[in-house]
């Protein structure tokens, strides 16, 4: 009943919103207050933001990165975008948030910058730009419709969000730390990447004809939490190396490959470390493989990625993360969405010596419909369900639900 509740309370304002036939007109021309122009028009300063409600029920322990130990949460989010474009060839965005935790959680509300960048373009065509900040990782295709009006989904896809037995804080004390994450403690544990990674540091990026690339040098790992990913927390003492490329033959098409080095560990988990070791000696391996089709009402994603994490004591620790995503636009207001999650993982020796598997196999089933009353409004709707071969999750259900009002 709590959940029927809050969903009443995110489907109430879409449908007084919905009734204002000015609401387009004011939410425009509030567009056009938030735009200034200056120097002769040479400079060019957009705020625009969305505001979002987002209600979940969920079965404990909540999955993927939720934070609550209850079975409902309603959490609201204000974000700001802040673009300016300077000439021709300079270019500086940043991205500001009010919210209960980068990620959904029942913790106290905070502020906080988690976008700020330069960027620098010589030529008119784009061959290569230049970059430097705190941005989203260039890695992977998922991160370029992350956000909640452009995502089909009010959730991340498996890889980008989904737990596993890493934990970055200290060296594991036995086999069954990595295997067996805490139900209480699930939050210290880290995914495959960490949502949009959004870490501090440089990138050199391009169009050349048919392709895309881009390399970035950053000050923390794919799978580092928002804490670490200011340059202020994290130096750039063990940098990670990433870099993509994709190639576009058609409109329709797009395939692509990342890759990622880099040191996963924290400074505080030095002391617990073996002898004669650093945070340089434990790193983060992934390598991805990714495609994307779009024609008439019909778009397609996919995207696998092959990690490897060094485990102080235990060594290589693989896993093979991947999903499959479609959405198809019934009408031009209304699309209903699907996705498969699934994730293996590979064997390390256990204290007793023999060859186990360093975590539960998982799947994944989203399914999600989405409708926007107005050009500046969108209701989301998801159910999801993942399995697993650890008894303790399996057949674990979550329903979801979002409005975004869009300015």
């Amino acid at each position: 009943m709590n959940f029927l509740r809050s969903l009443t309370w995110l489907l109430l304002p879409a449908s007084v919103l919905r009734a204002s036939a000015s609401l387009d007109e004011a939410l425009d021309r509030v567009d056009e207050r938030l735009t200034v122009s200056s120097w002769g028009g040479r400079v060019r300063t957009r705020l625009s933001g969305t505001l979002d409600l987002e209600a979940y029920q969920v079965e404990q322990p909540p999955p993927g990165l939720l934070q609550t130990g209850a079975h409902q949460l309603l959490i609201p989010r204000l974000t700001l975008f802040l673009d300016s474009q300077i000439g021709p060839k300079l270019y500086a965005f940043a991205q500001f948030r009010a919210d209960r935790g980068f990620d959904p959680s029942d913790t106290p509300a905070e502020v906080r910058a988690d976008e700020y960048a330069v960027r620098y373009t010589p030529w008119e065509d784009g061959r290569v730009s230049f970059q430097a900040g705190k941005f989203g990782t260039v890695v992977g295709s998922w991160r370029q419709r992350h956000l909640s009006w452009q995502n089909p989904f009010i959730t991340a896809p498996m890889a980008y969000e989904q737990i596993l037995g890493i934990y970055d804080g200290e060296a594991p004390s036995s086999f069954r730390d990595i295997v067996y994450v805490e139900p209480g403690s699930r939050y210290e544990y880290n995914p495959l990447i960490w949502g949009p990674s959004y870490t501090s540091g440089f990138q050199v990026a391009g169009v050349w004809g048919a392709f895309e690339y881009a390399a970035e040098l950053k000050n923390a790992a794919l799978s580092s939490r928002p804490e670490a990913w200011d340059f202020t927390d994290t130096g750039f003492a063990h940098p990670t190396i990433s870099a993509r490329l994709a190639y576009r033959p058609s409109p329709m098409w797009c395939f692509g490959v990342s890759g990622s080095e880099g040191s996963y560990m924290r400074p505080e988990a030095v002391p617990t470390f073996p002898d004669a070791t650093g945070i340089g000696d434990y790193r983060q391996y992934l390598l991805g493989q990714e495609a994307s089709f779009a024609w008439h009402h019909f778009e397609f994603w996919a995207e696998v990625f092959e990690g490897r994490f060094e485990i102080p004591r235990y060594g290589n620790a693989d896993t093979v993360s991947g999903y499959l995503e479609g959405r198809y636009k019934v009408t031009p207001q209304l699309y209903v969405a699907m996705r498969w999650n699934q994730q293996w993982f590979g064997e390390i020796r256990n204290d007793s010596g023999r060859m186990r598997s360093w975590g539960y196999e998982l799947r994944g089933l989203d399914t999600a419909v989405g409708f926007r009353p107005t050009a500046h409004t969108q209701i989301k709707l998801q159910w999801s369900v993942h399995q697993t071969t650890w008894r303790q999750l399996e057949n674990a259900h979550t329903l979801a639900a979002q409005f975004t009002l869009r300015f």
